[in-house]
């Protein structure tokens, strides 16, 4: 089943979301929960899975959704159809401050790889399935576990990442060494392993972690500045109702310094 062909516009700088839209009987499938807003006239179905077998038994259906489940995402999908004879669109929202990336799977060879939550829609068409890692090293300390996403098609799909990205082409045999949680996705063609950093004190002190994830060319890689989980440790740890040690003003006084910067709320 080829794609449906569908034109889009990126809104926004860092708190993005992507403007889609759908010609007559044209369709896009999303993950649950990144629905913004749509135009009259576009019906939305929730199905099992992404769309893309919606033909066969309800056990391939069952199959095809469980194994969404594996990347920590929902059995289901929505798509959005639009059932008018005129143009409509329909707006999809990342789930936190980042960058939305375009992918054209046509220039990827139809395969893109990419980190369990960054898929947020595609062209109805587009398959989302996963991508398992048959190295146990890559597995166990690649910071994406054994399971990655693998988007295949013809068509559009987007991305969202935290931070800015970076869109960076390996040559055949160029190897770029990236933290393991920087990566958002690479090409297919790009092989992905990981590497010991090496070095007691880089390994005791060094605030890293042990390993380097290593990607080798030919093929192009996506990476991000900031990985949501890293900024979520962040603010976590500053917070003092989650138990954390407050680094902003006042700090040294404790309670007396929120009477004294304004924040009293008790």
């Amino acid at each position: 089943m080829r794609a449906h062909e569908i034109d889009y516009t990126i809104y926004g700088e860092e708190m993005q979301f992507v403007e889609i839209e759908l010609d007559p009987s044209e369709g896009v499938v999303a993950e649950a929960g990144s629905f913004m807003m749509m135009d009259d006239q576009i019906r939305m179905d929730t199905i099992l899975g992404d769309g893309s077998g919606q033909s066969q038994d309800i056990l391939g259906s069952l199959f095809s959704a469980g194994k969404r489940l594996l990347t920590g995402e929902s059995l289901f999908m929505t798509v959005f159809t639009n059932t008018s004879q005129s143009l409509r669109k329909v707006s999809f929202a990342a789930p936190y401050p980042g960058k939305i990336i375009p992918v054209d799977l046509t220039k990827f060879q139809g395969t893109f790889i990419c980190q369990k939550d960054a898929f947020l829609c595609a062209a109805k068409g587009v398959t989302i399935s996963i991508e398992f890692s048959k190295r146990l090293g890559r597995g166990f300390f690649g910071g994406e576990g054994f399971i990655m996403e693998k988007i295949e098609g013809d068509g559009m799909a987007f991305l969202h990442s935290s931070g800015t990205v970076i869109k960076k082409n390996l040559a055949p045999g160029e190897i770029l060494k990236v933290d393991t949680g920087c990566i958002v996705g690479f090409s297919s063609t790009v092989h992905y392993d990981i590497e010991f950093i090496g070095g007691i004190r880089n390994t005791i002190f060094g605030g890293e972690g042990m390993f380097f994830a290593t990607l080798r060319g030919p093929g192009t890689v996506a990476i991000q500045s900031l990985p949501f989980s890293r900024l979520a440790d962040r603010i976590v740890a500053s917070a003092p109702s989650a138990g954390g040690k407050r680094k902003g003003e006042g700090s040294i006084l404790g309670g007396l310094g929120d009477l004294l910067d304004g924040d009293n709320r008790f």
